[in-house]
């Protein structure tokens, strides 16, 4: 028997209650590119491991810090003077004693500088890696004690290495997709091919007071696409109609007002233009874990858990998988009939086994006219079902089909 809590919430939803703030960091923002480049180290070193050995071997790559750099933007373009520093720390496997004595020694720096750079290169269109960034990994061995409690399973099932919770909910509020969907399209391919003017550091705020929706936007400009503040303003203007059509999609019934880069000062010339489209260009610091959960967004209105989960190792820490783990559950109890609004947290006890949490926390928000105890048994079945194939999770991470910031 697991230890599974099921039980309902006598409260207003999300949607009803009369205030809402959602925040999301862009994919070009520092703490979002240190989250990136976190995760991409773990991922290429599991690739190496299994590869050499056939299994993962233990590491935690959470420990990304960014110094930002010094630049002179300026319309028409402008230059970088100090690079960007980036440190990669944590723990990795360095070396393997085989069977017969023999040491084998692992590229564990090599692999992690060109995973960090190969990340770079595809977030941030403008910034020239080999030019302006510098990695410094300072990668060490693992601790004894956490090395053997990640080699340890019990029937086939790793170990928890640590004591700590997940949490997650579900379904997003019409803001939180909102601020979600925002971000994800100012970024992506077919936004940059239209308007090129439009930086990876794009932050999303979102305000929502009863059925007023504000959307205050930082976005970075970068300096060579746009010759003058006329043109700069155009940018500004486009991004703005854009927005506004994807709020009438995603927030229709809502009065939407959108809000970017509102510390301009047309007047005196001070505008948001960057040289590479990211603000670690200029003094903008960034660290793993201090921006967006796992499922994108910051929620003040929602429980959440302070666990930074990129690049922590997929095999048994909890502080990335129970995280995963509690949006996958969430999300499936949610789908039920009659399920308004789902919240599952969940603790684990370091040296036991991840599918026997110390405890499983389901709180359902329920519509009228629906049986309780049915829906009780439903959800303890998905839960139960996701424990019996919590392995599954490290596949979806490895293949890069959850996100983690």
């Amino acid at each position: 028997m697991r230890n599974i809590f099921v039980k309902k919430l006598d409260c207003k939803g999300i949607e009803e209650q009369e205030i809402e703030i959602v925040e999301r960091k862009g994919l070009g923002h520092p703490d979002s590119i240190c989250d990136g480049i976190a995760e991409s180290v773990s991922r290429a070193l599991c690739k190496m491991y299994i590869e050499k050995f056939g299994t993962i071997l233990h590491h935690n790559t959470d420990q990304v810090e960014l110094v930002g750099g010094y630049a002179y933007p300026k319309f028409g373009g402008g230059e970088m003077v100090n690079p960007i520093y980036i440190l990669l720390s944590g723990r990795a496997t360095m070396q393997v004693v085989k069977d017969d004595g023999e040491i084998v020694k692992l590229p564990v720096g090599t692999v992690a500088v060109k995973a960090a750079k190969e990340y770079l290169k595809k977030v941030v269109r403008n910034l020239d890696v080999d030019k302006d960034v510098i990695i410094d990994c300072r990668i060490g061995q693992g601790s004894t004690d956490l090395v053997d409690v990640f080699e340890r399973q019990k029937n086939k099932v790793p170990l928890a290495n640590d004591t700590s919770f997940g949490v997650g909910y579900a379904p997003l509020s019409t803001t939180e997709r909102l601020v979600l969907e925002t971000e994800r399209f100012l970024n992506s391919e077919e936004l940059k091919k239209e308007i090129p003017a439009v930086g990876e550091d794009i932050k999303v705020m979102g305000l929502r007071e009863g059925k007023d929706i504000k959307l205050t936007i930082a976005m970075a400009v970068v300096d060579k696409y746009v010759k003058n503040l006329d043109e700069y303003r155009e940018v500004i203007n486009k991004v703005k109609k854009k927005v506004e059509d994807l709020a009438k999609k995603i927030a229709d019934g809502y009065n939407v007002e959108i809000y970017i880069n509102t510390a301009d000062d047309y007047e005196r010339g001070s505008v948001y233009i960057t040289v590479t489209g990211t603000s670690a260009e200029m003094g903008d610091d960034g660290s793993v874990g201090r921006g967006n959960r796992v499922n994108g967004l910051i929620t003040p209105f929602r429980p959440m858990s302070m666990e930074a989960a990129s690049g922590k190792n997929p095999v048994n820490h909890v502080g990335k998988i129970y995280n995963i783990l509690a949006n996958l559950i969430a999300n499936d109890v949610a789908k039920l009939e009659g399920v308004k609004e789902c919240y599952v947290r969940i603790l684990s006890q370091i040296g036991k086994p991840i599918n026997e949490p110390k405890a499983l926390d389901i709180e359902m928000i329920i519509e009228d006219g629906y049986n309780f105890e049915e829906l009780k048994k439903k959800a303890e079945e998905i839960a139960n079902k996701w424990l019996d194939n919590i392995m599954e999770i490290q596949k979806l991470i490895l293949e890069n089909k959850v996100n983690t910031f």
